[in-house]
């Protein structure tokens, strides 16, 4: 039975800022995301079997990185917790912003971490997360392979 790498794609915006970077990017500002999430595993092999011939119901893995990650951060704006911007992050959540304190710089280097982590922990037993890809522009991406992780 052959291994086979099923991708779905994701879109949302996100609102960060990177404190101490000596760029534009200090400033509060937005993106929108595209997510590619690769995961790796057997065709279901039971004609008696629902889902037979398929890795993971493409409806499944939308389903998991839906709430792990879309519903989590899409229109959010993300600081990290460790920085001054918490006081701003209070005020906007006072007025009623959507704003999540993460304990990591906001990078996409380090979301892709983060996203990694909570879609992995999701997965079926028999279903490996493969690599994830998080644009942040459409020629600014990162990359994360869990091969590289071992």
């Amino acid at each position: 039975m052959s291994t086979i790498r099923v991708t779905k794609s994701f879109g949302f915006e996100t609102g960060h800022a990177l404190y101490g970077y000596d760029g534009l990017c200090k400033n509060v500002h937005g993106h929108s995301y595209k997510l590619y999430v690769t995961v790796v595993g057997r065709p279901i092999d039971d004609q008696n079997h629902v889902k037979n011939g398929m890795v993971i119901d493409f409806k499944d893995l939308k389903t998991i990185v839906k709430s792990e990650v879309v519903d989590v951060f899409d229109h959010a704006t993300v600081f990290n917790k460790n920085t001054p911007h918490v006081e701003l992050a209070k005020t906007l959540s006072d007025s009623g912003h959507k704003v999540l304190l993460v304990d990591y710089q906001p990078t996409s280097e380090k979301m892709v971490i983060d996203f990694a982590h909570r879609i992995a922990s999701r997965l079926p037993a028999h279903i490996k997360l493969h690599n994830l890809r998080l644009h942040e522009t459409a020629t600014a991406y990162a990359e994360w392979y869990a091969k590289d992780q071992e």
